[in-house]
């Protein structure tokens, strides 16, 4: 027990049947629109309620998994070096439709500054199962268009062919392997 009150995120890796303990934040994470997307709670809200010193609107017994996630971080980032690519957006088109949510405050003219987080956007795709989740963040990428600067959303679709990707068997390990042996 930790007597901490308010929102959190605890961090672990999973790697031959293990969890392995990363860190505790104070605060949500970036990824937090994946449990979002597979519980069907709005835990931006809920840091509020907590905050103000209101009960969360649920309990942990009423947490169900419904599906499969998944987050990709859109960043302003030239390949093979991820160097920044700052710049001004010439065209910007978000993809939709059902289990997709883009996260991003781009637009057409928007200047991308080279002084601070490369970050540019959250992709967030929902399906039933993994198989549906990977088919929505391949059709979501092939309607997103960031014209104006270099991006990884082609490395984010180059990975997506990958059968370690696509079936989920990778460790920790993997994308560094790939990226030295994809990326020279």
């Amino acid at each position: 027990q930790i007597n901490y009150i308010g929102a959190g995120t605890v961090e672990f890796l999973y790697e031959d049947g293990e969890f392995y303990f990363i860190e505790m934040n104070t605060r949500l994470q970036v990824e937090h629109p994946v449990t979002e997307a597979i519980f069907g709670v709005d835990l931006v809200r809920e840091q509020i309620r907590v905050a103000a010193g209101l009960p969360m609107e649920f309990s942990q017994d009423d947490l169900a998994i419904n599906g499969h996630a998944i987050e990709i971080r859109l960043n302003a980032e030239k390949l093979p070096n991820f160097s920044p690519s700052p710049g001004r957006i010439t065209q910007y088109h978000a993809p939709g439709g059902l289990g997709v949510r883009m996260d991003s405050a781009l637009y057409d003219g928007y200047s991308i500054p080279p002084y601070y987080d490369s970050l540019i956007g959250k992709l967030i795709v929902h399906g039933r199962d993994r198989p549906e989740a990977l088919a929505r963040l391949d059709r979501a990428l092939s309607e997103l268009i960031i014209d104006g600067i270099d991006t990884t959303v082609p490395l984010f679709g180059a990975l997506l062919r990958e059968s370690a990707v696509q079936t989920g068997e990778y460790n920790i390990h993997w994308l560094e392997k790939w990226l030295e042996a994809n990326l020279e």
